[in-house]
């Protein structure tokens, strides 16, 4: 695998199709729970606290925990291809499953056999693209790849609220789990595994270091500390807001589930997928003139969807339009560009540790990220915020709880504009080594090279 011609064709971006439709049923089933929440928590009983630690930390634990080794694995030399099939067909069965729990702790055991599954899937994924395109069309590959959660926000909001008021929410998970099953079988037969570092001036050596001891240089990489606590609270915003705002359009406005999985998935969804494609077209041109773009540019659509969000959250509840009978509120062309402008930080982020990490780091690089978005955003953000709505009460308690969480946005821009110049240092120093490797018969191991002064 690793004598893969330099090249990018059909199948190149057929596998890039693949991968982006395989990471949408993974959002979806991560993530379609959250417009079932209220029917499930009615029916076991359960309170926002608990409802918030099904949705956060039982799926975040074990998809942080396991992604670090299942990354190792795809950088050292295991067929990434198959490893995302593999871990697709698991997830998507356990997915299935949720459909069929009886009881709570059912609920619980099977969203963990998601997040299993799931754990082999973003890490070679990431590593994937970006060997499977040059480093100058880096951004807008990562950002095409990641419509992936825009996509499946769409398809589970609108589409799963429908099923749900039909159906029941049951059936919800049996529709969006079964596609997973064929998507697997599609990728093992059509992806192409590209090889490591294809498009890399020089390639790093497979590091036979101790796990710990390389994971201990790639949270060293200038810059990635500060990126990594960037997503980290970007995501318990994203995540806490993302889950519970179906849940918050239901109790304040009123509506069905249909209602609030329509209105919020269009409104979120859409504006959320041009975002990042946007974001990705112009990253890469702005960071021909200057690096710091790749940093700066998440820095600025938090900045910019921080007002938004708070704006859907509080603008009064009797203010609607009239589609025919539908009630839409005026608030949802907030929460529209609230995802617009918060869906640049994700792929971009993704892209610059891609940028930073040498081919054979770039699997545990990206999932390095993901324990730290994992955890403290899609584990602590929705259990953050269940928690403070029953902290502060049954009467806009959860609308108090999304203000707060949304907050810690306004620390991950901070965290954006301390990476920038570190991020800029470990640029020039990976250019100027491989400028000397490539005048040098004697290749030079980036591998193991973690920070750079």
């Amino acid at each position: 695998m690793e004598s893969s011609p330099q090249q990018v064709n059909w199948r190149t971006h057929t596998t890039l199709v693949l991968l982006a439709l395989v990471y949408v049923f993974s959002f979806i089933d991560r993530n379609v729970i959250a417009i079932v929440l209220e029917p499930i928590k009615q029916e076991f009983g359960a309170s926002d606290t608990l409802m918030g630690l099904l949705t956060g930390m039982a799926f975040a634990i074990l998809y942080a925990g396991l992604s670090l080794p299942l990354g190792k694995l795809a950088d050292g030399g295991a067929n990434r291809r198959n490893i995302v099939a593999v871990c697709c067909g698991l997830w998507s069965f356990a997915t299935m499953a949720c459909g069929m729990a009886q009881h709570f702790w059912q609920m619980m055991l099977a969203r963990m056999t998601v997040a299993v599954g799931e754990a082999g899937g973003m890490a070679p994924s990431v590593s994937m693209v970006a060997d499977l395109y040059p480093p100058s069309r880096r951004s807008l590959a990562m950002s095409a790849f990641m419509l992936g959660p825009h996509i499946g926000l769409l398809a589970a909001m609108v589409l799963g609220g429908w099923i749900a008021q039909e159906y029941g929410w049951r059936m919800v998970f049996f529709v969006f789990g079964a596609p997973g099953l064929i998507l697997a079988c599609l990728l093992y037969v059509l992806g192409r595994e590209p090889g490591h570092g294809v498009f890399d001036k020089t390639r790093g050596a497979q590091d036979e270091r101790p796990f710990f001891t390389q994971l201990n240089a790639i949270i060293k990489v200038d810059g990635f500390g500060w990126i990594a606590m960037g997503c980290a609270l970007a995501g318990m915003a994203g995540y806490g807001y993302g889950i519970w705002a179906p849940t918050f359009m239901v109790r304040h406005y009123d509506m069905s589930l249909a209602h609030a999985g329509i209105s919020f998935g269009l409104a979120g969804g859409i504006s959320a997928a041009m975002g990042s494609i946007f974001a990705g077209l112009y990253c890469d041109r702005l960071a021909q003139r200057d690096v710091r773009w790749q940093v700066w540019m998440p820095m600025l659509g938090i900045l910019i969807s921080l007002p938004m969000g708070l704006a859907f959250l509080l603008w009064p509840a009797d203010a609607f339009w009239m589609l025919g009978s539908l009630k839409v509120p005026h608030a949802i062309a907030f929460a529209a560009l609230f995802s617009f402008f918060a869906s640049w930080w994700a792929p971009l982020s993704y892209a610059a540790v891609s940028h930073v990490m040498t081919s054979r780091q770039r699997a545990t690089g990206a999932a390095a990220l993901n324990l730290f978005l994992t955890l403290f955003g899609a584990g602590l953000g929705p259990m953050l915020t269940g928690t403070l709505s029953d902290l502060f009460g049954a009467t806009g308690g959860l609308q108090y709880a999304l203000i707060v969480t949304l907050l810690c946005l306004l620390i991950s821009a901070w965290c954006y504009l301390k990476a920038s110049s570190p991020y800029a240092a470990r640029i020039q120093a990976l250019e100027l080594q491989q400028t000397q490797a490539s005048q040098s018969d004697d290749p030079v191991d980036l591998s193991t090279q973690g920070a750079v002064s």
